[in-house]
């Protein structure tokens, strides 16, 4: 396969673009997920909804992004790396902006659809801009892509309820927009100084290892490492205030709590993709993933009163394998092609999956009337999540698992 990294420097101009719109991106691939679930009660009595819809709304993010990490680089090969980013972002904001108007539970799911499959296409996207434009500096962009994309997971759920408060909740849920339709401006200056066609991108035609990722033990062993992380991850931001007010606390503090473990994650950013680029075989970080969840869980089912952000930050330090999988994606692949089939297969397989997780977890809850089975399916993946990641962890390159 012949590589299809930039064969020259970027102009100065046009990298700081790319940056640009990598940051600002990055800060509006989470907003929609997070920034409804602290007001799940709030918008429910005012739109007439219950735990079932709310199961829905949980499931909706990973939906999306498991379709849409499908479907992205089918797009990306037609429309460019850079059209895409831009409509990626365009979607993100009609969709926060009308779902801040939604007036029914339809609306509401639609609206939050649009949105989450803008987001779905930028998880797709990045990781190969950065392979493509910064193939030199792939770790540490890597470490600053996916900080900001935790910043972006963490500041909605923090300010949620307090905004709500103020404003309504039309308006904390709104407000948001203003990040992704900020992020719309490099990407189409970039796209208006370069013309209609993307002169660095994947022509249509080119051949890309994307027919064959399904024979891939590098693509199998990282999308169910994606999947089971996300999975616990989604689970946990649908229904974390939700066993923490069953446990007598309030809802802001339950806002509180989803914001920490969010911010866990910054944590994360700052270590895996670091460990990624310097260990040929990354396993201690997955094992060690698995074992905060462990912690975690365990606190929250059986002393959820006691200690409550101990076992948060455990919680939240068990989706390292995150920040972990999106750096491997570049890290186990050649070319941007190989990158962004690596991604979309990933993401599609692994968000699919993933969306087992809010409303399995919500169906036990309300089945056996408490939360031991729920967390007991959440342990169950966790085995999964473990041999899946050491596998993901071995030095081998997707490009040689597909002859």
């Amino acid at each position: 396969m012949t590589s299809q990294r930039v064969d020259r420097p970027l102009p100065a101009s046009a990298a700081g673009l790319l940056l640009l719109g990598v940051v600002l991106s990055a800060f509006s691939l989470r907003t929609a997920v997070t920034s409804i679930t602290p007001l799940l009660d709030e918008v429910s009595g005012a739109i007439g909804f219950g735990p079932a819809v709310a199961g829905v709304l949980g499931m909706v993010p990973t939906a999306m992004f498991a379709a849409f990490g499908i479907l992205t680089p089918a797009l990306v090969r037609r429309f460019g790396l850079e059209h895409m980013a831009l409509a990626s972002m365009v979607l993100a904001t009609a969709g926060l902006v009308t779902r801040s108007l939604a007036d029914n539970v339809a609306v509401l799911l639609l609206t939050s659809s649009c949105a989450l499959a803008g987001m779905g296409i930028g998880n797709v996207v990045i990781p190969p801009v950065i392979q493509r434009f910064f193939p030199a500096r792939v770790a540490t962009l890597s470490t600053a892509y996916i900080t900001v994309l935790q910043l972006g997971t963490l500041v909605p759920p923090l300010v949620a309820v307090p905004l709500a408060n103020a404003h309504g909740w039309r308006i904390s849920l709104g407000v948001w927009a203003i990040a992704s339709a900020a992020a719309v401006i490099p990407w189409l200056l970039l796209i208006l100084r370069s013309g209609r066609k993307d002169p660095h991108d994947v022509p249509a035609n080119a051949a890309t290892p994307t027919g064959r990722i399904w024979r891939s033990p590098v693509a199998w062993s990282l999308a169910l490492m994606f999947a089971m992380t996300s999975l616990n991850t989604y689970a946990l931001f649908t229904w974390l205030p939700k066993i923490l007010t069953s446990a007598g606390r309030d809802a802001a503090y339950g806002g509180v709590m989803v914001s920490l473990f969010a911010g866990m994650g910054l944590v994360s950013a700052m270590i895996a993709p670091q460990l990624a680029a310097r260990l040929p075989n990354p396993a201690v970080v997955v094992i060690g993933s698995v074992a905060m969840f462990v912690i975690g869980y365990a606190g929250l089912l059986w002393a959820p009163q006691t200690a409550t952000p101990i076992w948060v930050i455990a919680c939240g330090l068990g989706p390292t394998t995150f920040p972990l999988a999106l750096t491997l994606i570049n890290l186990r692949t050649r070319t941007a092609a190989g990158s962004a089939a690596l991604s979309g297969f990933s993401q599609g397989v692994g968000y699919t999956l993933a969306c087992l997780g809010p409303v399995v977890f919500g169906l036990l809850h309300d089945a056996f009337g408490g939360w031991t089975a729920s967390f007991g399916f959440l342990a169950t993946t966790l085995v999964v999540m473990l041999f899946a990641g050491l596998q993901a962890s071995r030095p081998r390159m997707l490009e040689d698992t597909l002859h």
